[in-house]
């Protein structure tokens, strides 16, 4: 092979733009929903791929049924840049569709279960790696593709596996989840610490009709659960420079979707979601006990463990009321100065001639993960706002931005790497603390 030429590389995808079409059209039509996730077919699929291509790859399992497969195409300096999908998706209800959901293409759109969330972007991957060996072209990094089972319910047989039995030592990983969409362009650097919350309350049963002799355990709950809302909704962060610019950012991102005021608020303070709430089992009886879930979410760079226990101190003073459990995590984030988000967001603008904002992700993922273990991570991929939805579909415009964008990152990454140019406002402040939780239960990273 030559020394690196980009540039025939993005050659090549451009003059066969028809490649991530019959790519992602091949990735669609297999059925991977999860559950249950198997996922044996596909990677076999991809490991014949690579073998055309002269490309060892490495299977990685707990569960036989849910792989995980490494692919490395070697580079021409010692740094690695991680391209990385995971080839499961939710299910789907066939019926409720108008359109093929394992593949149907029509004009430009590509209908299909995963295909925006995220075979497309893992067909682009694909296609960068069939450019870089049918041009003999080396890559300016090594280039890793690591493809990965069980996210959509981030189960252990996923990225866990991965990173527990095998591991991914690089400088950087670009995740493709769509976070562009329409003519609103973004990379993802961060992500949202959680609190997974159960309540039980405990109350006194009576006959409907005399409710004054019982102690009724769902207004116990609902009032401790309104105590939680109004006082967390009472707090305000404090971010670090470089968070606070990130937050700026990401309000400005989201004002169009949410409102200005929401967006803000979504980041500025915890958010609460009352996902669950149940109890009694007959009209006519006082229910004597009752059960609630709540889903907290709190900004990169805050102490997950100390709005955690301001909770606590608020169930503390309702009788009846307890935690039964609780799980949470530190939410996440990137150097948004950094040499990988400035990469990204360099060689995205100059793909769709506008403006790439830099965001936190509402909820978090495979990224939050890729980070705990040491890894600069951000997510980045075109797409629509169609994931997990019926008729979900990506474009041909999209499939080939990605292509370009995961074929131009490796010379712009290494290129910022040597250079150490900070573009974004934050003030030069370094990333806060990113130590995993105690324990990091499963997370939405929708976007």
């Amino acid at each position: 092979m030559s020394a690196p030429e980009p540039t025939a590389v993005v050659a090549s995808l451009r003059e066969h733009r028809e490649v991530d079409d019959v790519l992602a059209v091949a990735l669609v039509g297999h059925d991977t929903q999860n559950p249950p996730g198997d996922t044996r077919e596909l990677a076999s699929w991809l490991e014949s791929f690579f073998s055309e291509l002269g490309i060892d790859t490495e299977r990685v399992a707990s569960d036989p049924e849910k792989p995980n497969l490494v692919a490395t195409l070697p580079g021409a300096t010692d740094r690695t840049l991680v391209l990385l999908g995971h080839l499961d998706t939710v299910p789907f209800e066939a019926g409720e569709w108008a359109r093929d959901p394992l593949g149907e293409r029509v004009g430009d759109r590509l209908y299909g279960r995963g295909a925006t969330d995220m075979k497309g972007a893992v067909a682009a991957m694909l296609a960068v790696a069939k450019a870089h060996v049918e041009t003999d072209t080396v890559p300016a990094t090594n280039l890793v593709f690591a493809f990965v089972s069980d996210e959509e319910v981030a189960g252990s047989a996923g990225m866990p596996t991965l990173l527990d039995r095998r591991g991914l030592d690089a400088d950087a990983c670009v995740i493709g989840e769509t976070t562009c969409e329409g003519d609103r362009h973004s990379v993802t650097v961060a992500d949202r610490g959680s609190i997974w919350l159960e309540l039980e309350a405990t109350g006194t049963a009576a006959h409907g009709s005399r409710p004054m002799l019982g102690e009724n355990a769902i207004h116990r709950l609902y009032r401790a659960v309104s105590d939680i809302e109004s006082t967390l909704a009472d707090s305000r962060f404090d971010f670090d420079p470089a968070v606070r610019a990130l937050v700026d950012e990401s309000v400005e991102y989201y004002a169009p979707r949410f409102g200005a005021d929401a967006a803000r608020e979504l980041f500025e303070r915890p958010s609460v979601n009352l996902g669950v709430l149940s109890g009694g089992d007959r009209v006519n009886v006082v229910p004597a006990a009752a059960r609630a879930k709540l889903d907290i979410r709190v900004t990169a760079g805050v102490e997950t463990a100390a709005v955690l226990d301001s909770v606590r101190e608020v169930v503390a003073g309702h009788d009846g009321v307890e935690i039964s459990d609780a799980d949470w995590s530190v939410g996440t984030f990137e150097d948004p100065d950094g040499p990988l988000a400035n990469a990204v967001v360099s060689v995205a603008e100059s793909v769709t001639g506008g403006r790439v904002y830099r965001r936190s992700a509402t909820g978090g993922g495979d990224a939050k993960r890729m980070r705990n273990a040491g890894v600069p991570t951000v997510e980045f991929g075109f797409g629509t706002e169609t994931a997990h939805a019926v008729d979900e579909f990506t474009t041909v415009g999209a499939l080939v931005g990605n292509a370009e964008v995961y074929a131009r990152l490796p010379d712009e990454l290494l290129r910022q790497f040597d250079s150490g140019t900070r573009t974004f406002d934050s003030t030069g402040a370094s990333p806060a603390d990113t130590t995993p939780s105690r324990r990091d239960r499963r997370e939405d990273h929708s976007q």
